[in-house]
This record gives C-alpha cells, structure tokens and sequence, in this order.
C-alpha cells in the first residue's frame, strides 16, 4: 500500500515518516515532490482543524489520484481564547498569506503571541499543540485521526528557546515539568509525545485495518 502525505512542509513529512515507521507494515509512505510533478494547494478555508484536513485530503487525492494523508494542527493558547487556532501558520497576517517565507512567519507568529501574552502570568499561559488527521482516496474521506499535546506558553527570557523544531515549538514549555520547549526535545522524544505523534499512531492503526480489508 502507498500513501501520499499531502503537504509542501518538510518537517511534517519527516515527522509522519519517523511515527509510521514500525507502526504500519507494508505501507509506504510518499511526499508530494516523489511524485515527480507540480501540485495545487488547497485553500484551507475551513473553520474547525477537521474541516481543513480533510479538505487538503480530498484535494491532492483528487490531483493524484491515490490515497492521501493530511493533516491541520495548530496551537491553542488558553488566554488568547482558542487563538491562533487553524490560522496558526499565518496567525501574524491574520490568516492570509502575503508571501513570507516559512522562517519569517514563524518568527513573526511568535512574538505576537508573546506580544498578546504580556502581563499574563505562567500558570495562566495554558495551551496545547492538537493535529487531526485525514486519509482520503478520490471523491472519498476514509479515516481521521487527532490528537493534543499539552503544556504552556512561556514567558520571556527563558523562551524562544531551543533549535529542534519549527512553529510554536521554541515558546512551547511541555506539561508536566513545563521544564523544556517542544524545540529543546530530542526528536525521539517528540515523536512519542507530539500532536503528530498521537494522530499519526492513531491512524496507523487505522490504516493497517484497512491493509487487511
């Protein structure tokens, strides 16, 4: 069985490939630049992380014409009401894009959530990282996935910290301890804790009951 992982991020397609080693035999997963050709990117225009998913999903299944893997994630900042939410990539343009290279969003991204965050104390700066996932062959949503990863927003100086991540990870402090940013964590340890990694597990054993039938 091939799957596609429906996304242009690196980092995500490393990730999925990292949890699914091991966890679904015989199924072998491909990024979208395997395929040898250019894709048009779904415009995520949903309101919930599910709605996107699966939108991302039905559209590369409907361009590849094979079974595609999607994911939406994003952070969820307790004092911020839920935000940035599924506009968490392009949550400094207010969910636009305006052509800034991945780098530059995240940067600008996090210190505006530091920036809304100012005066709020530590214990008061809950959050979570949550990933739901989608598989779809064409015309068709199959199976979906989510998972969270808890933990909190940290306050100045001791974040941005850490260099193993990208996003929110280097302002992440993960619970229980909140002693180390989701960027200070090995990547072993993420792919056994992350959003990703509890979606990822989830649907594997999804997909290795679908390899049966």
């Amino acid at each position: 069985m091939e799957i596609v992982i429906a996304t242009g991020n690196p980092h995500k397609v490393e990730e999925i490939r990292a949890i699914f080693s091991g966890l679904a035999p015989g199924v072998e997963l491909l990024g979208l630049g395997d395929l040898g050709a250019a894709f048009h990117e779904p415009h995520e225009h949903g309101a919930t992380f599910e709605a996107n998913a699966g939108i991302k999903a039905l559209g590369y299944a409907a361009q590849t014409g094979r079974w595609c893997l999607a994911d939406d994630s994003g952070l969820e900042v307790d004092a911020l009401q839920g935000r940035p939410g599924v506009i968490s990539s392009h949550y400094c343009t207010g969910g636009r894009e305006e052509g800034m290279t991945r780098a530059q969003r995240d940067e600008a991204n996090n210190a505006l959530v530091l920036s809304q965050l100012s005066g709020v104390a530590g214990e008061q700066r809950g959050a979570r990282f949550v990933c739901v996932m989608a598989l779809a062959k064409p015309g068709e949503i199959i199976a979906r996935s989510r998972g969270t990863f808890e933990g909190r927003i940290g306050v100045p100086p001791r974040v941005p910290a850490g260099a193993n991540g990208f996003g929110y990870d280097p302002l992440f402090l993960v619970a229980p301890g909140f002693e180390r940013t989701g960027a200070e964590l090995t990547s072993e340890e993420k792919n056994r804790a992350s959003h990703r990694a509890r979606a990822a597990e989830e649907m594997a054993r999804k997909v290795r009951l679908l390899a049966r039938s």
